[in-house]
C-alpha cells in the first residue's frame, strides 16, 4: 500500500470513529453482505439449473407417449426441433405463457403453413397437459387459446378427381417429368384406394403378384389393423411396373457387387435401407400445380410447375383415395362396401360388435370395377369413353 493510499485509509477510519462506528465491525459486516449475495446468486444459479425446460418436458413427454407412435415419435421429434425448442426448448416449463405459445404458431403462420401451425399447436397442447397430469406445472399455457384462432377454422377437403380430370391426368403424367415410381403411385392411390404413406411403406413381401394381393400390415395402416387389398388388372399392372424396375436395377447392381441383396421396399429411400419419406410422391405432385408461382428450388424447372394443374383445382394424393371410392359408389358398390375397401373402422359399435361378415367377395369386386373403368379412361382412345354424370358432378 502506499504512503498515499495509508493516509487515505486511515482519514476514512478516524471518520467512522467520530460517527461512533467501530470500523473492525463495519468490515465484519461488508464481508458478510459479499458473502451471502454470492450465496444467494449460487442458489437461484441451482435453483434454475434444477427447473424442467421445455426440452427436458419434451424427452419426457417422447418417452412416455410419443414411443407408441408408429414411427417411435420421429416425424413429431422432427417438427419440434426445427419449430418449437429453437425457441422454447430453453425456457423454465413453469415460465412458459400465452405468448411464447403464439410465438412459435405466429411464426409459422408468417411462413404461410396454417395447417402446420395447428398440428403444432395441437402438438403442444398434449405435451404440457402431459406435463400438468404429472404435477410438473400447475398451468397449462395452451389454455386460453381457442384452436380456432390458429390459422383459422379447419375446412373438410372434399375434391374428388372428375373422369375428364383423371383423362387429362393420364396425358399430362408422362410429360410432367414426375418419376415412374410417383406415377405408379398415383395409379395406385386411384385404383387401391390407399392411403399414400401405407404404400410408400410397403415391402414386397407384401405383395403376392400370382394371387394379385397387397397385404397392408397392421403397422402400416392408419388404424392399426391388416387389411387386404384385392388388386385389379390395372393396379397389378402398376406394381408389375415398379417390380421390372427394382429387378432391372438389382441386375445392374450385381455387376459390381454380385452379392448384393434385393432391396425389400417398394419405394426405397436413397441408401436402401428403408422406405422413403411419406411426403415424397405429395411434393413431387405439388411442385407440379404451382401455376402463376414461383417453382420450388432445385427440386422442378420452370416449364414443368403447372404440368399437373387440373381444371378442379389443387389436388393431393389423399385426393387421389377419396375419388376412387367415390367412382366405386357410382359404379354401383354400396357405400359400406366401399368404406371397407377404404379400410375405415366402423363407428357405430353395435354393428362393430355384432355384423361379422367381411365383405370380402363384395370389396374384391368393388376393386375390379374401378380399376376396369380406370383401364377405360387412361386409354389412348379414352376421349372416346362416356364420363359419369355423377362423378363429374362430385369434382
Amino acid at each position: 500500500m502506499s504512503l498515499k493510499d495509508a493516509r487515505l485509509q486511515a482519514a476514512q477510519i478516524d471518520l467512522l470513529r467520530k460517527q461512533g462506528i467501530d470500523p473492525l465491525e463495519q468490515r465484519q459486516q461488508e464481508t458478510e453482505k459479499r458473502e451471502a449475495q454470492a450465496q444467494a446468486k449460487a442458489r437461484a444459479e441451482a435453483e434454475q439449473a434444477a427447473r424442467i425446460t421445455v426440452s427436458d418436458l419434451f424427452e419426457r413427454w417422447a418417452t412416455v407417449d410419443l414411443t407408441r407412435r408408429k414411427d417411435g415419435g420421429a416425424e413429431v421429434r422432427r417438427m419440434f426441433e426445427k419449430d418449437v425448442l429453437p425457441t422454447l426448448g430453453t425456457r423454465p416449463v413453469e415460465d412458459v405463457r400465452k405468448g411464447h405459445i403464439t410465438g412459435v404458431t405466429d411464426a409459422l403462420l408468417a411462413r404461410g403453413v396454417p395447417r402446420m401451425a395447428k398440428v403444432i399447436f395441437s402438438l403442444m397442447r398434449q405435451m404440457f397437459r402431459f406435463a400438468v397430469d404429472r404435477d410438473i406445472i400447475e398451468f397449462d399455457p395452451t389454455s386460453a387459446i381457442r384452436k380456432a384462432k390458429i390459422g383459422g377454422k379447419d375446412t373438410e377437403r372434399d375434391r374428388v378427381l372428375s373422369e375428364s380430370e383423371i383423362k387429362a391426368l393420364a396425358r399430362q403424367l408422362p410429360t410432367s417429368a414426375a418419376s415412374e415410381s410417383a406415377q405408379c403411385a398415383v395409379w395406385l392411390a386411384l385404383a387401391t384406394c390407399c392411403r399414400i404413406g401405407e404404400l410408400l411403406a410397403a415391402r414386397w413381401e407384401h405383395i403376392d403378384l400370382n394371387a394379385g394381393t397387397w397385404r397392408i400390415p397392421a403397422e402400416n395402416s392408419k388404424n392399426s389393423k391388416e387389411h387386404t387389398v384385392f388388386l385389379s388388372p390395372f393396379a397389378l399392372a402398376q406394381f408389375e411396373k415398379l417390380k421390372a424396375t427394382a429387378d432391372a436395377k438389382l441386375a445392374e447392381a450385381r455387376e459390381q457387387s454380385p452379392d448384393i441383396q434385393p432391396c425389400p421396399w417398394i419405394y426405397p429411400n436413397r441408401r436402401g435401407d428403408g422406405p422413403v419419406c411419406s411426403k415424397t410422391v405429395t411434393k413431387q405432385l405439388g411442385d407440379r400445380q404451382r401455376e402463376g408461382k414461383a417453382p420450388m428450388s432445385r427440386r422442378v424447372k420452370v416449364a414443368r410447375a403447372s404440368s399437373l394443374v387440373l381444371s378442379g383445382g389443387r389436388w393431393t394424393p389423399h385426393d387421389l383415395r377419396r375419388t376412387g371410392a367415390t367412382m366405386m359408389v357410382a359404379l354401383g358398390v354400396i357405400p359400406e362396401v366401399a368404406e371397407r375397401c377404404l379400410n375405415h373402422t366402423e363407428e357405430n359399435r353395435v354393428k362393430r360388435t355384432y355384423q361379422r361378415h367381411s365383405y370380402e367377395s363384395e370389396m374384391c369386386e368393388g376393386w375390379r370395377l374401378l380399376g376396369e373403368r380406370l383401364e377405360l379412361l387412361t386409354r389412348t382412345d379414352a376421349d372416346n369413353v362416356v364420363t359419369f354424370r355423377k362423378s363429374n358432378a362430385a369434382a
